[in-house]
């Protein structure tokens, strides 16, 4: 009996002693919820027209896409979401406009509207042509508000397949004015300004978007700095955001005479603003990259050493507050 309570007492010990040692973790989980702002503007693309990978590119730049270390570049645009006043709205109609409006629905602003107005930049195929997917043969839509300016408009309502829009009432033109402001509501603006660049078909602008406390400037294209009537530093320093063009890096970098297609090098744009402070640097945020940018990429030295003298890069899902 006496042998059997000894055994029980070891057993017991031996018990303690393993749940002794055992270390009880209590792991808490802080659930944080980023509230966005009541206004803002968000990225929804950043490449040029033509996006990224680009089509028939078998050199490095879109090699990288195909060997998985690069993502896909939806093509330069930008949203802007009113949550005060249930609406939303979009900088240019790309060719990944179905994507780009699917993006606003689900992760912005899922209002029943698929946008509540598009403002157009100019008649090259990475701006407008997403207007495609409004129509018969797409969506179908019933009188989605186009902002254009007066040879936007001229285009769009003359030339086929884009006047069945208009015959078919899947869009619903709002005539825009240089200089002139648009207002949407009592604290959201939105001013169009011209700017040089291939006017084949139509004028090319950037806007200005005010919301109640900040404003952005837009200029997805323009030829160069120096043919724009206006100073573009001071125009940088007006705002508190400016997403300029940079559609490419510098000079050579094309297989073809760059100067037919005319753009602002990001090398020129940094030299420009070399002299300047940090503060008017951290506005600038470079987007519409061709493929051949390196600064498209994820990641690239070249695009290191432009951070780290103040400038920023535009990339798809940033918020940026009005």
């Amino acid at each position: 009996m006496r042998t059997i309570q000894i055994l029980c007492l070891i057993c017991f010990l031996g018990l303690f002693n393993c749940n002794s040692k055992k270390e009880t973790k209590v792991i808490t989980e802080t659930v944080i919820e980023i509230k966005k702002p009541k206004q803002y503007i968000t990225v929804l693309g950043i490449a040029q027209d033509a996006g990224y990978p680009h089509i028939n590119c078998d050199n490095d730049c879109c090699k990288s896409f195909y060997d998985g270390a690069e993502s896909k570049k939806l093509v330069s645009c930008l949203g802007l979401v009113d949550l005060n006043d249930n609406k939303k709205y979009i900088f240019d109609a790309t060719p990944d406009f179905t994507q780009q409006t699917q993006i606003l629905k689900t992760d912005h602003l899922d209002n029943s509207n698929i946008i509540d107005g598009v403002f157009l930049t100019h008649a090259h195929i990475g701006h407008y042509t997403g207007l495609m997917y409004l129509g018969f043969e797409a969506l179908g839509a019933n009188k989605v508000p186009v902002y254009a300016m007066p040879r936007m408009k001229q285009y769009l309502e003359t030339s086929g397949p884009w006047s069945q829009l208009l015959a078919f009432k899947n869009i619903d033109i709002k005539p825009i004015q240089h200089d002139s402001v648009v207002s949407l509501n009592n604290n959201l603006k939105v001013t169009p300004f011209l700017v040089p660049h291939r006017d084949e078909y139509s004028e090319t602008v950037g806007y200005i978007i005010e919301g109640q406390h900040k404003k952005a400037l837009f200029i997805p294209d323009i030829d160069k700095w120096e043919k724009w009537e206006r100073n573009i530093i001071e125009e940088v320093k007006k705002v508190d955001y400016a997403f300029v063009d940079a559609s490419f890096f510098r000079d050579g970098e094309l297989d073809r005479d760059m100067s037919k297609i005319p753009h602002p090098f990001t090398t020129q744009t940094t030299t420009l603003f070399e002299n300047e402070d940090l503060e008017t640097k951290n506005k600038i945020h470079f987007i519409h990259f061709n493929h051949s940018n390196p600064t498209i990429k994820d990641s690239h030295r070249l695009k290191d050493s432009i951070m780290n003298l103040g400038f920023k890069f535009a990339k798809r899902g940033d918020i940026y507050d009005l």
